[in-house]
């Protein structure tokens, strides 16, 4: 079952209003002492239902989670949609500019921050999760991707795994490299990350973008599942396939 709650973002949003989505598996109320793993998610919208979805397509993901018996808690929060690059500077680690957006101010650290200290408290008050560490996770993709990538890196004393697919690391490799760089993590940090392959030709240098952060991952000791998905593109028909492969990851050894 999937809920849908209003939440507001005040540093980033004012009093906007926007929607928040957790996903609850059927044993949740058939076992009342039962705790859970929980997955946060970016793009909310375009999680669970496509009527809900930026153009129409969603992950499918409530769908997915029933069939496959998935015992975990999701909870997923809609992206900010000003059509003054709302999302973007929302969803960006670092300030970057491009030749498309112009100068992107990066806001993520203040909607990390907001994750962190407003939202994960407040689901672990009201729902029968394991808030710990080991069974904090958090995925995206896109700039949700990146923002995946940076919570593991940044917040790692709360989120042990993480699955970014298609993050966006051309916004400004050298800064993703140095937040790698800087980053102290805890070793059995667990990351799943992916590109399509009719997607990496979209940005200049992709490919060897691609193999020096994920070589640099792993020389950083990150315990990293990555793949160029053969006919991947930047579509959410495309990260529905990728379901299995991430949770898989995100679930080894539980």
């Amino acid at each position: 079952m999937t809920e849908r709650f209003e939440v507001t973002f005040p540093l980033l949003g004012g009093s906007e209003e926007r929607y928040a989505y957790i996903f609850l598996p059927k044993s949740y109320f058939k076992n009342p002492e039962r705790r859970y793993p929980v997955l946060y998610m970016f793009d909310g919208h375009n999680v669970f239902f496509d009527e809900d979805a930026t153009y129409g397509k969603s992950w499918g993901m409530e769908k997915f989670m029933n069939r496959n018996h998935i015992q975990m808690i999701i909870c997923a929060v809609e992206c900010n949609h000003d059509p003054n690059n709302g999302r973007l500077k929302e969803y960006a680690p670092f300030t970057f500019r491009s030749a498309e957006f112009g100068q992107i101010e990066g806001r993520g650290k203040i909607t990390m921050d907001w994750y962190v200290n407003e939202l994960k408290p407040a689901v672990d008050a009201h729902f029968r999760t394991l808030p710990d560490r080991e069974h904090t996770f958090i995925a995206g993709s896109s700039m949700g991707g990146l923002m995946s990538l940076y919570a593991l890196m940044d917040y790692n004393h709360i989120f042990s795994r993480a699955a970014a697919l298609s993050p966006s690391l051309w916004t400004d490799s050298r800064k993703v490299k140095a937040m790698i760089s800087k980053a102290k993590l805890d070793p059995n940090t667990v990351l799943y990350m992916d590109y399509g392959s009719e997607e990496i030709k979209y940005h200049r240098s992709m490919h060897r973008i691609y193999g020096d952060i994920t070589s640099q991952l792993i020389q950083k000791g990150v315990l990293l599942n990555s793949r160029i998905v053969p006919g991947g593109d930047h579509s959410e028909a495309s990260w529905e396939k990728q379901l299995a492969f991430f949770m898989k990851t995100l679930l080894y050894k539980f």
